[in-house]
């Protein structure tokens, strides 16, 4: 999935040309239908003729919510820089493509709006020419242009088509198994309670996955997902999405703060970053400059350390880092902009080298220096460490892949000392698999915080039930079987999880019955005792004891199934199972009606239990008779010991 925004001068048109692409104006505040005028973010979407529905962030142009803008325009993959034919290139025009350019959105359409205002075509081919000359030199001076009119309909088709081409190239966004949700709206609806919007970044989210609001360290759990106004099961990486959340009230959250999984981000008020100044900017950047920061859709009030130089001038390029007001949540390689408070102007951007510095740093100091500069550039470690982190946990051969990095360097990497702090190395399961996993010691953290709090809400949900199945727990992990497997290995190695019949379980959980529970297994166990061979059917046990009870009852081998009807105590199971055996040694053939003769039954369960043999492989049926097999013996051993 991906998402596009919309920037340009106010009055140009975004608003009513994403209305005409979607059918669904952006503008939802009273304010702003009064006005004719957006002042926050409004949401749509589109479907594009490839079947992809895309996301569409409509910003404010004018300069008094340039802010609000911010807020939008982090997670996009891709921008429609709106310029009215008729005023063509205008100061928040400029404005908005320093800030795309800044952010490093590389993808976008030049959208000539209100094209049926002009009644010659030279004009358009002047500003479409203006344009041209603004965009030179920025992430956007190769973007395609597109002529519409958002009140006839003209070329509407054409810039959907040319944002299916651009999006086509654009790679969806990864799934690190870590998902971030900007939050950039927060309301209740009667009934349902809170909900957050937002972006959803490096991973996915599920209904009835546990989250954490941060920076405040908010807990609740997803009641609901919705995609475009559709109700969904999982959010994918690169999805508006709106979640519903229980257990946090709507007065507790705010926009700028992050949702995600408890414990996979610390909040930071300190970041390492890489910074460049506009050449537009009216003053030079000086050391301990108050500014305001945006990153993602958080705002907060910063004050900026120049490193290595006394000053930043406008065009420059240097290091800083940032000391903040208030806590938010940013991860290595997150863009931000720079704005002066008062009076309000874009100054620089760019992107944090590291979110959680350790101290403040003297200013001059080359060790300093040094490590900005690599971690800039990637030192081998740094190229394998950021590899993990953006992609996630991968194969020793995808690593190398991905790094450019020969094995060699990357063997020499994981033996050193300090690779014990920050990585983790997931050796071959079996000897026929010879994948080595990555991942960094974060990302084993939360993957095995993730897994212990999943089997642990199942026992909550489940107690009667002895774990949660194998693959269930890779499926809510989204792992590959591969990588799922390696991790398993581990957790069970440690004593972390335990495993019993392919389902796992917290070492310390065991089945207990309530004593009015055990009172009604006492009372099925008496009439299984009173007519062994002739049993409650399942409907019954049910009935009796109900569906977890029974369920455990099957699980922990008091009884065994032979059909969906028909259920026997083991006991009187494994009775039958040797009669069949030692009669067909002796006799080779058995008939139902002999078998029905024998333990006094009726031909109902006669015949389920030997159909069950037939399905184990242990008998055959021999047009009215059953035969032993060649292997119904040994079968029938490895049974009566299961």
């Amino acid at each position: 999935m991906h998402v596009i925004g919309t920037a340009g001068h106010v009055d140009h048109g975004k608003s009513t040309l994403v209305a005409a692409l979607t059918g669904t104006h952006p503008d939802r505040l009273k304010e702003e239908r009064e006005r004719e005028m957006t002042i926050d973010l409004g949401f749509a979407w589109l479907t594009l003729p490839n079947g992809e529905q895309v996301g569409i962030i409509d910003v404010p142009g004018h300069r008094d919510f340039i802010e609000n803008m911010l807020a939008g325009v982090g997670g996009i993959d891709a921008a429609l820089l709106v310029v009215a034919a008729d005023e063509g290139v205008m100061p928040q025009t400029r404005e908005h493509l320093t800030i795309l350019d800044l952010l490093g959105i590389k993808r976008g359409v030049i959208v000539l709006t209100k094209i049926d205002l002009v009644d010659t075509p030279e004009w358009l081919d002047l500003v479409e020419g203006d344009v041209r000359d603004a965009v030179r030199g920025t992430v956007l001076q190769d973007a395609p242009v597109v002529r519409v009119s958002a009140r006839t309909r003209a070329g509407l088709d054409a810039l959907v088509e040319t944002l299916s081409h651009i999006l086509e190239d654009t790679p969806p966004r990864p799934n690190l198994g870590k998902p971030r949700l900007p939050i950039d709206r927060v309301f209740s609806i009667v009934g349902f309670g809170t909900i957050v919007t937002g972006t959803l970044l490096d991973g996915s989210l599920n209904v009835g996955d546990e989250v954490e609001i941060l920076p405040a360290g908010l807990r609740g759990r997803i009641r609901g997902l919705q995609t475009h106004k559709q109700k969904t099961q999982r959010a994918l990486p690169g999805s508006r999405t709106a979640v519903n959340i229980t257990g946090v009230e709507v007065g507790q959250i705010r926009r700028g703060d992050v949702l995600t999984f408890p414990g996979s981000f610390d909040s930071t008020q300190r970041l390492d970053a890489q910074c460049r100044l506009i050449p537009d900017s009216h003053t030079p950047l000086q050391h301990n400059t108050e500014v305001k920061l945006f990153l993602g859709t958080s705002e907060v009030l910063a004050r900026v350390r120049v490193l290595g130089t006394e000053i930043l001038q406008p065009g420059e390029e240097g290091w800083v880092q940032l000391e903040l007001r208030s806590p938010i949540v940013a991860v290595r390689g997150d863009r931000f902009i720079l704005r002066r408070p008062s009076p309000g102007e874009t100054i620089g951007g760019g992107i944090v080298l590291d979110p959680h510095p350790q101290h403040r740093h003297r200013r001059f100091d080359p060790r300093v220096l040094e490590r900005l500069v690599a971690l800039s550039r990637g030192t081998p470690d740094e190229l394998l460490l950021h590899a993990l982190q953006t992609a996630g946990p991968m194969p020793l051969s995808e690593a190398i892949k991905r790094t450019g990095l020969n094995a060699e360097t990357v063997q020499s990497i994981l033996q050193a000392p300090e690779a014990k702090t920050r990585l983790v190395v997931l050796e071959p399961t079996t000897p026929a698999s010879d994948e080595t996993f990555l991942l960094t010691l974060e990302q084993w953290e939360t993957l095995e915080a993730k897994a212990l709090n999943e089997v642990q809400y199942y026992h909550r949900q489940y107690p009667l039930r002895p774990g949660l199945p194998r693959e269930a727990l890779r499926s809510r992990l989204q792992l590959s079987p591969a990588l799922f497997q390696a991790l398993l290995a581990r957790w069970l190695t440690t004593g972390l999880l335990r495993e019993f019949r392919q389902m796992i379980a917290h070492p310390q959980h065991q089945v207990q019955l309530a004593p009015q529970q055990y009172a009604r297994v006492e009372a099925l166990l008496k009439r299984f005792a009173e007519h062994p061979y002739s049993p409650p059917a399942v409907r019954e046990c049910i009935e009796m004891v109900g569906d977890e009870i029974y369920n455990l009852l099957i699980e922990n081998g008091t009884l065994v199934a032979v059909s969906d009807q028909v259920v026997f105590r083991k006991a009187d199971y494994q009775t039958m199972l040797r009669f069949v055996v030692t009669h067909l040694k002796s006799y080779s053939t058995l008939s139902v009606a002999q078998f029905r003769d024998h333990f006094q039954t009726s031909r109902r369960f006669a015949l389920a239990f030997l159909e069950h043999l037939d399905t184990l492989g242990i008998t055959q049926r021999n047009e009215d008779v059953r035969i032993l097999t060649p292997h119904g013996e040994k079968l029938a051993v490895q049974t009566l010991t299961d």
